[in-house]
């Protein structure tokens, strides 16, 4: 009994071998930050100057001025076995071959490297400045993704909620936030946050609702006014006569995008309370629903004063790109 007990074991070892996800590690490194790998010539030369510069561009529609990927450097040479557990890396280097590849999960789980060689220096930065914009959304996708998978670990049973439940949707929302206001037409999360200087007072907040779809041509016109309509309807400030509007001094950014291959507009921008001191950013996506002939809206904002905004935004990105709608 005891020789087939070891046996079994050995097998169940074995098998494990082939196993990938048993097998890797856990990957490290906080969401909004990449990891380059490159020599350090290449680094202090043009090249790491067109890195810097296309990760740091600064991230649309946030109050202070805020790199949409923060990097840091390892020399090729060191990028040892401890290195490569990094959840986000870049690896620029000299090849016979030209060429830009992603692959997942190499090293560790989960796991995002972008490869991209060139035979000399010269094409290393023609590659970088062709290839910048798309290897930037992909770290932000692989960003998002591992949010959303944090977030379904912890999970908000959001089948309580009337306002899902009318529209037949559903979302991944961490249990940390808490109900506002739940109409059945319009819902209203919020999470306080917990740390930093915006601790006690800040927020991430999560909005939806939905509007009659009408002329497809006209919702990225209507975005802002809809949105205002909506705040005065349903976001009070402290007194009356305030009530949450989107800042008239900043204009907000709106591209066609999709959500689970349905149209949308992704609009971000900045909001404020009427006739008060309180603002932040939002993050608003406009989903173009025809099956229910309606314009599905699911809208984060952040109020966390004195503090970086770039993540908290991310990860109401995370939760509204995770809609379902059933």
């Amino acid at each position: 009994m005891k020789r087939i007990f070891i046996s079994l074991i050995a097998l169940l070892i074995l098998n494990s071998c082939g196993n990938d996800e048993l097998i890797l590690p856990s990957s490290v490194g906080a969401f909004g930050k990449v990891m380059v790998v490159t020599n350090n010539s290449n680094w202090q030369g043009d090249v790491g100057d067109e890195i810097r510069k296309s990760f740091g561009k600064l991230q649309v529609g946030l109050p202070q001025p805020e790199k949409t990927l923060s990097v840091s450097q390892v020399a090729s040479n060191g990028f040892s076995s401890m290195m490569r557990n990094s959840r986000n890396i870049f690896i620029v280097e000299i090849s016979d071959k030209e060429g830009v590849n992603v692959i997942q999960d190499k090293y560790a789980r989960p796991q995002t490297l972008v490869y991209l060689t060139a035979k000399d220096k010269e094409g290393l930065l023609s590659m970088i400045k062709k290839h910048s914009n798309d290897i930037i959304n992909t770290f932000r996708e692989s960003d998002v993704h591992y949010l959303q998978k944090l977030f379904t670990k912890r999970r908000l049973d959001d089948s309580k909620y009337k306002t899902f439940q009318n529209l037949n949707i559903s979302l991944t929302i961490p249990k940390e936030f808490r109900t506002v206001d739940d109409t059945g037409d319009f819902l209203w999360l919020r999470q306080h946050l917990k740390s930093g200087i915006a601790r006690g007072t800040g927020s991430n907040n999560i909005l939806v609702y939905s509007l009659p779809l009408d002329d497809e041509t006209k919702i990225a016109d209507n975005i802002i006014s809809m949105r205002d309509a909506i705040g005065e309807k349903y976001i009070p400030g402290a007194k009356e006569g305030m009530y949450m509007i989107t800042e008239a001094a900043y204009t907000p950014y709106t591209i066609e995008t999709k959500i689970k291959e349905n149209k949308a507009f992704e609009t971000r921008g900045k909001w404020e309370v009427k006739n008060d001191f309180m603002a932040g950013p939002f993050l608003n996506y406009a989903i173009v629903d025809k099956k229910n002939n309606r314009l599905l809206v699911v809208e984060g904002f952040t109020y966390a004063p004195s503090v970086d905004k770039r993540n908290f935004v991310m990860e109401l990105e995370a939760i509204a790109k995770s809609v379902q709608i059933n």
